[in-house]
């Protein structure tokens, strides 16, 4: 049995933030956030905006992103795709510190024939501001547009939108920035798209910041360098006045056609365990439906973000009965990591995830500290309900307490939860779970199981809501045995990683839970753990 389609949101659940939305021809794509994470920008398609898949990341290797060193929620901010010349357009910032407001950000552009490459070598454009994008006019000229950051104390540090020229054959930037919006007095104008239709220019922002009071706003202008005029109305969409919905801090987007001049606007949402409680999931992407008469301004049914919406004229009818939670198992027999598969900080490189030196098992030798900034060893996939698991079969032999190797409830190096196998004192494995929670490490004393003679375990990890479970399997074990210590999932948040510092605003964490297969060799002595497979559920 089949029902007319709808856009279920989340459409694309877990951490993925700041969509830019593209359609080329009959194809949609949606490109968005990464930060310390690699591949960096992933991207999804759809032929009916109810259907994704994820094409994986775009930003593969160092010649594209370099992240070494990057800070929590540092690197690849707000991506933005757009297609010219039979060719992809992708600009990204990569921000290195966002503490008292310098965000020292420098913007790249690269090209493809398609959203999987080959991608050119990056041109560096300016480092002004961060949320760039590219906006390509009816008389041939590209325009780069940013939000200008000033660092100046006392002064706006989102000092408003610029434009500058992009002159596509020279691959660079040509005359002078210009400032053409600077904002409502919502303030924190950021994340601009420009759109051309019916003689007007339609400049979209972002406004409010990146919590419950964030917002997307509409300004428009008869010409490309303004002056811009907000709607009148107020936003386009915002949660802040509904905190009963399902979906809170509706904001950052970008707009799209369909071929048949249906507009849709892709935009964040966070979802909330409780109101205007943690985010666990992140901030995650949703699609709503524009209305947008000629010479009018656009809107959103209700200026709020909907559940549920209408799918565009044309997608195909889907079963009335989705069938049961999907599960994604992965016995590590590809040559590379499959594409839902993030590193941190690093690229996946045979020289630390090595997929080829045991068949059908993923290598994964021991990098730094849970702090370290420049070789973490951690193989991660974001969380994407609230109810949900994680497992593995971890083969692993530790020569002593400074090899550690197990699974993970991550969020960033000052928030997480691990279950790991060390080396006790006398040699023996180790079973021992350790909590960060804003940089406090707590153990678990309960959970200490000695695995004398047992070198190969199952591990796995349970988010239950907003309480997470870790529990293992063994030879010596009949079935799972539930480590005795139900730990917190809200501190694996944005809210809960937000910072304060005295006359500075306050510094939020931007990208969310994410459960993984994590590895430590802190002498440096060439330990690594075999995993034979994971597999991922929604429960």
């Amino acid at each position: 049995m089949t029902r007319h389609p709808v856009i279920r949101n989340p459409v694309l659940p877990g951490f993925h933030p700041d969509p830019s939305i593209l359609r080329v021809g009959a194809d949609y794509y949606l490109a968005t956030s990464t930060f310390e994470w690699y591949p960096g920008v992933r991207v999804h398609h759809s032929t009916d905006l109810v259907h994704w898949r994820t094409l994986g990341g775009i930003l593969t290797e160092r010649r594209l992103l370099d992240l070494t060193g990057a800070g929590d929620s540092c690197g690849v901010w707000a991506p933005d795709l757009s297609y010219v010349d039979g060719q992809f357009h992708l600009v990204y910032t990569d921000v290195s510190s966002f503490a008292s407001g310098y965000w020292d950000p420098q913007n790249y552009l690269i090209t493809a024939p398609t959203p999987t490459g080959p991608w050119s070598d990056p041109v560096v454009l300016h480092g002004r501001g961060f949320d760039a994008s590219l906006f390509h006019d009816e008389d041939g000229t590209s325009w780069l547009l940013s939000m200008t950051a000033d660092w100046r104390p006392g002064r706006n540090r989102f000092a408003g939108i610029q434009i500058q020229q992009y002159d596509r054959a020279a691959r660079k930037l040509v005359g002078s920035e210009q400032h053409i919006f600077t904002g409502t007095p919502v303030g924190v104008t950021e994340g601009p798209h420009i759109y051309r239709k019916d003689g007007w220019y339609y400049l979209l922002v972002a406004e409010g910041g990146t919590s419950w009071e964030h917002q997307a706003i509409m300004a428009r202008s008869r010409t490309l360098l303004g002056p811009y005029e907000p709607d009148p109305a107020g936003a386009l969409i915002s949660s802040y006045h509904r905190p009963d919905l399902t979906m809170q801090k509706a904001g950052h987007g970008s707009l799209v056609a369909t071929p048949d001049g249906h507009w849709y606007l892709a935009h964040l949402v966070g979802r909330p365990y409780s109101q205007r409680g943690a985010c666990v999931l992140g901030r995650e992407t949703a699609i709503q439906q524009v209305s947008w008469e000629p010479g009018e301004w656009p809107r959103v049914d209700g200026g709020i973000p909907a559940d549920v919406v209408p799918a565009p004229p044309g997608a195909a009818p889907v079963a009335q009965d989705p069938g049961p939670a999907p599960v994604d198992h992965d016995d590590f027999d590809a040559p590379v990591l499959g594409l839902d598969w993030s590193t941190l900080r690093r690229p996946a490189t045979p020289d630390w995830v090595d997929l080829s030196a045991r068949p059908s098992h993923l290598r994964i030798h021991g990098g730094q500290s849970p702090v370290g900034l420049q070789r973490p060893s951690l193989v991660a996939r974001r969380v994407t309900a609230q109810n949900c698991s994680l497992e593995t079969t971890m083969q692993f032999t530790p020569a002593n307490y400074r090899q550690l190797a197990g699974i993970t409830a991550y969020y960033n190096t000052r928030n997480w939860h691990y279950a790991y196998v060390t080396a006790d004192d006398d040699g023996c494995p180790v079973l021992e779970v350790l909590s960060c929670d804003t940089g406090e490490r707590t153990e678990h004393p309960a959970c200490r199981t000695r695995l004398d003679g047992i070198d190969r375990i199952g591990l796995r990890v349970v988010f239950d809501q907003a309480t997470i479970r870790f529990a293992y399997t063994s030879p010596a074990t009949t079935g799972w045995c539930e480590l005795p210590v139900e730990l917190d999932a809200t501190i694996l948040s944005d809210e809960h990683a937000a910072r304060t510092a005295p006359g500075e605003p306050e510094v939020w964490g931007f990208t969310g839970a994410m459960a993984g297969l994590w590895v430590q060799d802190l002498g440096a002595d060439g330990g690594y753990a075999d995993f034979d497979s994971a597999t991922y559920r929604t429960l």
